[in-house]
């Protein structure tokens, strides 16, 4: 699989819409809803930025590196 990002479920379990999500960290509609939606979109130095000043995450929170299966 590679690198994921865990976005939808940490939102999730905070009870945090994709729209509050959105909309608190400022992010691009379309930025912020591929996150929630794309585990395997990775964002990019300046969104995990806002996404960690934001809610007081450390990137690895939200994003994971999963080796393939041999």
């Amino acid at each position: 699989m590679g690198a994921k990002n865990l976005i939808k479920s940490l939102i999730d379990q905070k009870k945090i819409t994709r729209y509050r999500f959105w909309q608190d960290t400022g992010l691009s509609r379309a930025t912020a809803y591929r996150l929630c939606d794309d585990p395997s979109y990775i964002p990019t130095g300046d969104v995990i930025e806002k996404i960690c000043r934001t809610y007081g995450w450390q990137p690895g929170d939200f994003i994971i590196y999963e080796p393939d299966e041999p």
